[in-house]
């Protein structure tokens, strides 16, 4: 396959992120001695900063990493809980059960304590190393991208709801433009008193230095910043609450599939739909289905429909609600879903759930929504692989057009509230102290005991879809991790959207410009509501995976063209 990149190649560690400058920010910590955790730590504040559009330094960061000395696989969830004063009967009264644009979305902040909490547990550097470039970034600031440029003014209107959004998002009182530099100086004050916290009390170690800059977010004058914010415009969060927020050190879920073994998030995210759907499509013989052919498209897309049902119906923060986890990852399970797969005719909408026994059958789907789906602002991703064979994968996130800035601190605490429910019969639904089912879910790979890849993509609910694909592109193709990337890409619609107002297209499959009009023909009179995007649309997702060639060793980057990704190796 033709491919806009080549696939980098390294002898000794490579990165790639969702814009350029962060996997470059992650490369020098590299170059500098650092190792896997401290480059993902680095390159995932830089994000913050470059894509403040859909990256929040405030906002969530779900990470995987895999230590090579012990073999070990640690998930840190990266998420926030609601607030302890947080009430679904306000959403139900006042709003009819939707949850307006607004600070009473607002969950913990939890990414700068995932960030803090991966270098303090697995990395060997200091905060003010790790951050530097981030903090440079947002204080003399970078020329504005077209992507970032094209969401601002896009979403122009979002930002002039609040004076402290307009002041940083709407400079001259106009979305900026390409190639015209982006600064963020309050942005910039907030990591840089995190960093001066840390060195305050460097001189008693390490880990002293890390609880300081973490305490300089979470107790000190951010954290007052915050609430006194939400205290003067009615909103929920206290200082109380962000004082005793903690990040969650999670056991992934996993499952093997043609001899790979793939780690994901747990039912607190989307992240089991990847190894359900794998569970389901071990039965078929995808490679023979020809790749991208409307077979193969239709098996893929029904398969994600079924894991699709079963995330609705069972996903939640298994602090609060059962998970039926190992009956959902079960090969039995799977082989009985599988049977719902006909070859001749989709499902028209979303099916309903697997029934497993002591809980109810899942409750009836609300109606369509009007009009084309519009994924709303979302996410970046970062993954490296170093030296000594260590990964880390992260799928950093939290918009920022739908959530004020707090004045004085540049930052746009997480908004992920819009991912819980306010039906009480779902397992999303909203509680005080609970996690939302977060979308962003990096993945890892691995084969007979050593890594073979950390990958993950943004898109919200396409996330799974895309990294799926890829998946597939490179384990059952044969391809290089480039063109796996790169590779025509489909998504489905049929089911309710994660995010407020929760959206559903039953039927809708979207694929891009390049796959043949005979295929978009099969898939429609299979019952598909077929659309098109156009090639290498980002709606589909931005993949970025760094794979361990198990012939030569050496580490081979890719980075999706969909979006600003780049890859960087030596």
């Amino acid at each position: 396959m033709t491919t806009y990149r080549p696939t980098l190649t390294a002898a000794r560690h490579m990165i790639s992120a969702g814009h350029y400058s962060a996997a470059h920010a992650g490369f020098q910590i590299l170059e500098a001695g650092g190792n896997a955790i401290d480059a993902g730590v680095a390159a995932g504040i830089a994000l913050g900063v470059l894509q403040t559009d859909r990256v929040n330094f405030a906002g969530v960061a779900p990470i995987m990493i895999y230590l090579a000395d012990k073999g070990e696989v640690i998930n840190i969830d990266g998420l926030g809980t609601w607030p302890k004063a947080a009430s679904l009967e306000y959403f139900q009264k006042q709003h009819d059960g939707r949850m307006p644009p607004g600070i009473l979305r607002t969950v913990m902040p939890a990414a700068p304590a995932a960030w803090i909490a991966a270098l303090d547990r697995y990395g060997t550097m200091s905060f003010g190393e790790v951050a530097r470039e981030a903090t440079r970034l947002a204080r003399d600031g970078f020329a504005m991208h077209g992507f970032m440029a094209d969401y601002i003014a896009d979403h122009e209107a979002s930002y002039k709801r609040w004076a402290a959004s307009a002041a940083v998002f709407l400079p001259n009182g106009r979305p900026p433009r390409v190639g015209e530099i982006f600064v963020q100086k309050e942005l910039a004050a907030s990591i840089q008193y995190m960093i001066d916290e840390e060195a305050a009390h460097k001189h008693k170690g390490r880990a002293a230095g890390l609880k300081a800059a973490r305490d300089a977010f979470y107790k000190g004058d951010i954290a007052q910043k915050i609430a006194r914010y939400h205290k003067d415009n009615e909103g929920w969060v206290t200082e109380a609450d962000l004082a005793a927020y903690r990040v969650s050190f999670e056991t992934p879920v996993r499952t093997s599939f043609h001899g790979v073994d793939v780690y994901a998030c747990g039912p607190w995210s989307q992240g089991p739909m990847l190894p359900q759907a794998l569970n389901l499509l071990a039965g078929f013989d995808l490679k023979a289905m020809g790749h991208n052919s409307a077979a193969y498209v239709h098996t893929l897309v029904e398969a994600l429909k079924l894991s699709f049902a079963d995330r609705h119906r069972y996903y939640g923060d298994p602090k609060f609600v059962k998970v039926p986890i190992d009956v959902l990852l079960s090969q039995e399970y799977a082989a009985e879903r599988r049977k719902l797969i006909r070859a001749d005719a989709a499902s028209p909408g979303m099916p309903a759930p697997g029934r497993i026994p002591g809980f109810a059958p899942g409750k009836a789907l609300p109606p369509p929504t009007p009009g084309q789906p519009n994924p709303p602002a979302d996410t970046s991703y970062v993954c490296v692989v170093d030296r000594d064979g260590n990964a880390f994968s992260a799928t950093p996130s939290d918009g920022s057009s739908a959530m004020p800035v707090i004045p004085g601190t540049g930052l746009c605490p997480s908004s992920r509230g819009s991912q819980s429910w306010t039906d009480p019969d779902l397992p999303a639904v909203m509680a005080p102290g609970k996690r939302p089912r977060l979308t962003p879910n990096p993945a890892l790979a691995m084969k007979e005991g050593r890594l073979l890849m950390p990958f993950g993509s943004p898109g919200n609910d396409i996330q799974p879809q895309a990294m799926t694909q890829v998946f597939l592109n490179i384990v059952v193709f044969g391809m290089e991790p480039q063109a796996a990337v790169e590779a025509p890409r489909f998504a489905t619609y049929s089911y309710p959207s994660s995010s407020e107002p929760h959206a559903y297209h039953p039927g809708r499959l979207n694929l891009e410009s390049r796959f043949d009009k005979s295929v978009l023909d099969q898939l429609a009179k299979l019952g598909h509501q077929v659309a098109s995007w156009e090639e290498l649309d980002w709606r589909g997702g931005a993949v970025c995976a760094v794979r361990v060639n198990r012939d030569n060793g050496l580490l081979e980057g890719a980075a999706d063209p969909r979006r600003p990704c780049y890859a960087l190796g030596i």
